[in-house]
């Protein structure tokens, strides 16, 4: 970080610092020669030496490098530095925390004064929720606009897929945060009552040894890194007054397996098929259906078919889910939790027969 300017710093101690400040050094730490055995860290330290009140100070400036090890993105060191600083001062004996800052695209830094929550503004779509379609299909008022929505869907998708990124460890990481991160299929487990009669420890024990293999199975698939939403559904989709639409929440990675977005969308017409007749069938399916033929033609990605089947478990857990969706009939619920388990049964998943999954 030796691009930081000495003006910048001294302004941001003059911010963040309760004095009158004068810079006196800035000074690189955590060479090699001067850690010993250890070869490499994830922070770039400087010492910084100031006076506060002519009173001579030394500090330590830490930043996070953007290693493969889940900081690619500095959303992610962001946090990590968040942690420190705010859990430092709550050991005995640890380094004081004495400032939190970020670094703006003008190259200024910049002081965070007390934390507590973080959060963001954007801008509010007029229109309705999609989910507000699918519950008027369900009362049975079809429209001919309907399929024409969802193939808009498949092709908006499939040209947000098409953005590729030569990454092999941002693959990996996605994959492993879908088997393991807290929001996804190994954290969802743990948050299914224990034990769970629809599903008992038993089986949630086999799934989970089953998506092991998956997950090694996949290493092959690196080549597939895409741009992604991350968690595109009904409810995160707004039609507009114009019949145009807008996404709402994109979630857990701008990079990804193109797979997740996919499962995410056409599992919910799933859902809502089987709250129709047990199965996938009349509308939902001819919407289901759409949703795939228009996405394999624009996209050309018949090797989906090959990698899909885990997000399906992830996705099927979320709306299987007694927290998420507390009033499923139990032949829906049992539904998903049959289609879960039984698409792992299969190296190429078969879009044209989902019902197969469900039986």
């Amino acid at each position: 970080m030796s691009a930081i300017r000495r003006e910048n710093l001294r302004r941001f101690l003059q911010r963040s610092q309760r004095g009158s400040i004068a810079l006196r050094g800035v000074r690189e730490l955590g060479s090699a020669e001067g850690q010993g055995m250890k070869e490499f860290g994830y922070g770039e330290p400087l010492e910084i030496i100031y006076e506060e009140d002519g009173l001579e100070r030394r500090a330590v400036l830490s930043f996070v490098r953007p290693e493969r090890y889940g900081h690619q993105f500095y959303w992610d060191r962001a946090a990590i530095v968040l942690f420190q600083y705010e859990a430092s001062a709550r050991m005995e004996k640890h380094a004081k925390p004495l400032a939190l800052g970020y670094v703006d695209q003008r190259g200024h830094l910049v002081p965070i004064e007390k934390p507590k929550e973080f959060f963001w503004l954007r801008e509010e779509v007029p229109g309705r929720d999609y989910y507000v379609d699918l519950e008027r299909i369900r009362g049975g008022d079809f429209r001919p606009e309907d399929e024409k929505l969802t193939r808009q869907l498949a092709r908006w998708l499939s040209r947000v897929h098409s953005h590729k990124l030569d990454a092999p460890a941002l693959y990996l990481r996605s994959v492993r945060q879908l088997i393991g991160h807290s929001e996804c299929i190994w954290g969802l487990i743990d948050t299914y009552p224990h034990p769970y009669e629809p599903f008992p420890p038993t089986r949630f024990q086999e799934l989970e040894k089953r998506l092991i293999d998956w997950r090694w199975g996949l290493r092959k698939y690196v080549h597939r890194l895409a741009a992604v939403h991350g968690d595109f559904h009904p409810w995160n989709v707004i039609i507009r007054p114009d019949g145009d639409f807008a996404v709402l929440d994109r979630s857990r990675g701008e990079w990804g397996e193109p797979a997740d977005d996919v499962a995410s969308m056409s599992c919910n017409y799933l859902l809502y098929g089987l709250y129709q007749d047990s199965r996938l069938g009349g509308h939902f399916e001819t919407l289901y259906l759409a949703f795939w033929e228009e996405y394999l033609k624009e996209s050309n990605d018949e090797e989906m078919l090959e990698v899909i089947a885990p997000f399906y478990v992830f996705r099927c857990l979320v709306m299987a889910h007694p927290d998420w969706y507390p009033d499923h009939p139990p032949d829906v619920r049992q539904g998903l939790l049959r289609f879960l388990v039984n698409v792992l049964s299969e190296k190429r998943f078969d879009y044209l027969n989902p019902n197969k999954y469900i039986e």
